[in-house]
């Protein structure tokens, strides 16, 4: 029974924070400390039910892309996806190589949250001084590729903090239409990322032993959750900044320090 509630608490904690600007990454890490490590392939799976939670909300835009790509717009906004795509996919895979990993201690992700939190307070302050713009041009899709990547190799940094802030500076300042851009771009990143990984894990035989029925729970957990997180934060950044996001990292970020054993 404790096994199947910290499964759950997994679950919507993936759920909660993948698309919000706060880490999942950070938050699973810190979790797992009290409930308990689980196998790269749960994370994995958990992952994947956030991503598809996203792609339900946005399936009426991703048809109108995939269907709409003869139009001059559509087309030009899906090829500024895919370029911000592939140089994720082709700088991630090259850190991959050169033997880049998450760090599996606290206090990294803990000081990633307290300057990200920063980051993102100065950040939204600049994008507050500039004109209210909403096309994404070619430097943000190439800037936002490059920020997946930071992403991807320091725990805490939070992919959607980071690509949503970069689009809002490099001159997409509406939050919404930052923001659309980033979920967006990252459906193909983290969906390629899981596949990778899940393969990797088959491969080594990580499967073997698995616990099935815990990988369906948390997936469907994660699932529901991130649905009812991206939908909550896409009808709150319409009147509201992302300072209480920037706080919370802050203050979580120092507790963690103050609270934690050393070496943790």
């Amino acid at each position: 029974m404790t096994d199947l509630i910290n499964t759950i608490l997994l679950g919507i904690i993936e759920g909660i924070t993948e698309f919000l600007p706060v880490s999942s990454t950070g938050h699973l890490l810190i979790a797992e400390h009290w409930l308990g490590q689980r196998s790269e392939m749960f994370n994995v799976v958990i992952q994947a039910g956030a991503i598809l939670a996203v792609v339900l909300i946005y399936r009426d835009r991703l048809r109108q892309l995939a269907t709409g790509f003869s139009m001059a717009e559509n087309r030009d906004y899906a090829l500024k996806l895919a370029a911000a795509f592939l140089i994720t996919a082709v700088l991630g895979f090259a850190a991959t190589r050169l033997g880049f990993k998450l760090p599996e201690r606290i206090a990294p992700v803990a000081w990633a949250l307290i300057v990200g939190g920063l980051w993102m307070i100065g950040a939204e302050w600049l994008a507050a001084q500039q004109p209210d713009r909403t096309p994404i041009t070619w430097r943000v899709a190439i800037l936002v590729g490059l920020a997946q990547v930071v992403a991807a190799i320091f725990p805490g940094t939070s992919r959607s903090a980071a690509t949503i802030f970069v689009a809002m500076l490099a001159g997409a300042s509406n939050r919404a239409a930052a923001t659309e851009f980033a979920f967006l771009v990252g459906i193909p990143t983290m969906f390629a990322a899981s596949g990778y990984e899940l393969l990797k894990a088959l491969k080594t035989g990580a499967g073997h032993g698995e616990d099935w029925t815990a990988l369906a729970i948390g997936f469907v957990v994660s699932l529901v959750t991130a649905f009812v997180a991206v939908k909550w934060l896409l009808g709150y950044i319409r009147t509201h900044r992302f300072t209480p996001f920037a706080i919370y990292r802050i203050a979580l970020g120092i507790a963690l320090l103050l609270w934690l054993p050393a070496g943790a």
